[in-house]
C-alpha cells in the first residue's frame, strides 16, 4: 500500500478544506474536522480521513445539512434532547455535550438524547469528553443493517457500537469504543481495500457461508461478536439508541435512507453518571487501588491505553496515497 505522510495540521486543514467546498458552513466543518483530526492522530483510522467521502456523498446529495444549527432543550433536570436539525453528529455533540456534563454534576445522572443526525465518527470522543471531567460516560448509537442476530443469517442490527469511558484524575480514562459486530464495518472495508483477510467469524458472504474475505463479507452479512452474548448487546443499543430517542432503528434507517453511501439519519443516547456523587468521597482512591490490582496482573493493558501512546506522537501520520488524492479531488 502506498502511503503519503501528513501532518496533523494538514489533515485536519484538508478535511475542513473539503467539508467547506462542498456545502458545510464554518461551525459544522470545523466540529468534522476536528473529529476527523482526531481520529487519525490516535490511530482510529476507520473512522478518520477515510470517513470522507461518505461525508461528502451525503452532504452532495442534500440528505445532510453541512449549515445546521443543533437545538438544545434540557427537558427536566436530567434530561437534556439535541434536535440536530439535519446534521452530522459532531456539530450536535458540540451543543449537547456541556449541557449534559453540567446536568450530571448536578443531580448525580443524566441522560442526552441526540436526534435527527447522521453518526459516522468513533464514540469515544463523546464519553472521554465526560470523563474529562470526571463523569463517567456511556454512549451508543445504531446505524443501518449490516449484521446477522445470533441465529440467523439476516442482517437486521447495524454495527451498533457502545462506548464506556471512566474518569481516572491525573491519568488517562478508561476508555473503549466498541462494534458489537465482530468487526466494524469500516475495518472490514479497509481489509478489503489492503488485499487482506479477516478472522473467520466475521461474517457471512451473500450465500450465507462462513468466510476470510473482507469483500464478501461487505456484500453479504457481518456477525455479532461472541455469539448470542454480543447479539443481546447489539440488541441493547437499538433499544437504547433508537426506542429510547424515539429515532430509527437500523432497518427504519435503511428503508428510510436514499442510500447515497453516507451515514443515515439516526439517533444516539449518551448517558452522564457523577462518582463524586453516587460514590461519594474517597471513590478515586478506590478505583485506583483496583486500577492498581488490575494493571499489575502480566499482559494487562488498560483500554484506550494504546490510542492514548499514539496521541503522544505529534509527528506525521502515513495516509493511503490513494484516499489522500480522492479527497483532494472533492474540493
Amino acid at each position: 500500500m502506498s502511503t503519503i505522510s501528513l501532518t496533523l495540521d494538514e489533515i485536519h486543514d484538508l478535511a475542513r478544506a473539503v467539508m467547506l467546498a462542498n456545502g458545510c458552513d464554518t461551525a459544522n466543518a470545523d466540529a468534522l474536522a476536528d473529529i476527523v483530526t482526531r481520529a487519525e492522530r490516535d490511530g482510529s483510522h476507520s473512522h478518520g480521513l477515510f470517513r470522507i467521502p461518505g461525508y461528502v456523498k451525503a452532504l452532495r446529495s442534500g440528505k445532510v445539512d453541512g449549515k445546521a444549527q443543533p437545538v438544545v432543550t434540557r427537558r427536566t433536570a436530567a434530561i437534556v434532547h439535541v434536535d440536530g436539525g439535519g446534521c452530522f453528529a459532531p456539530m450536535a455533540q458540540a451543543a449537547g455535550l456541556p449541557v449534559l456534563a453540567e446536568a450530571a454534576a448536578e443531580v448525580g445522572v443524566a441522560a442526552l438524547s441526540l436526534t435527527n443526525i447522521h453518526h459516522f465518527a468513533a464514540l469515544w470522543p463523546e464519553t472521554e469528553y465526560l470523563a474529562d471531567r470526571g463523569l463517567v460516560g456511556i454512549a451508543c448509537t445504531a446505524y443501518m443493517p449490516m449484521v446477522a442476530p445470533a441465529g440467523s443469517t439476516q442482517k437486521l442490527f447495524g454495527t451498533n457500537p457502545i462506548s464506556f469511558a471512566w474518569p481516572r484524575p491525573g491519568k488517562p480514562p478508561v476508555c473503549y469504543d466498541m462494534a458489537t459486530a465482530a468487526m466494524a464495518m469500516g475495518d472490514v472495508q479497509i481489509a478489503a481495500r489492503d488485499g487482506k483477510s479477516v478472522p473467520l467469524g466475521t461474517g457471512l458472504d451473500a450465500e450465507g457461508n462462513a468466510t476470510t474475505d473482507p469483500a464478501k463479507i461487505a456484500e453479504g452479512v457481518l456477525l455479532p461478536f461472541g455469539g448470542y452474548k454480543g447479539s443481546a448487546i447489539a440488541l441493547m443499543v437499538e433499544l437504547l439508541a433508537a426506542g429510547l430517542t424515539g429515532e430509527a432503528f437500523s432497518f427504519e434507517a435503511a428503508e428510510r435512507d436514499n442510500h447515497d453511501g453516507g451515514p443515515p439519519r439516526g439517533g444516539e443516547m449518551v448517558i452522564a453518571l457523577s462518582p463524586a456523587l453516587i460514590a461519594g468521597d474517597g471513590w478515586e482512591d478506590h478505583v485506583e487501588a483496583f486500577m492498581d490490582r488490575l494493571t499489575g496482573l502480566e499482559g494487562v493493558r488498560v483500554p484506550g491505553a494504546r490510542r492514548h501512546e499514539n496521541r503522544q506522537d505529534t509527528g506525521p501520520r502515513q495516509i493511503n496515497r490513494a484516499l489522500v488524492e480522492t479527497i483532494r479531488g472533492l474540493s
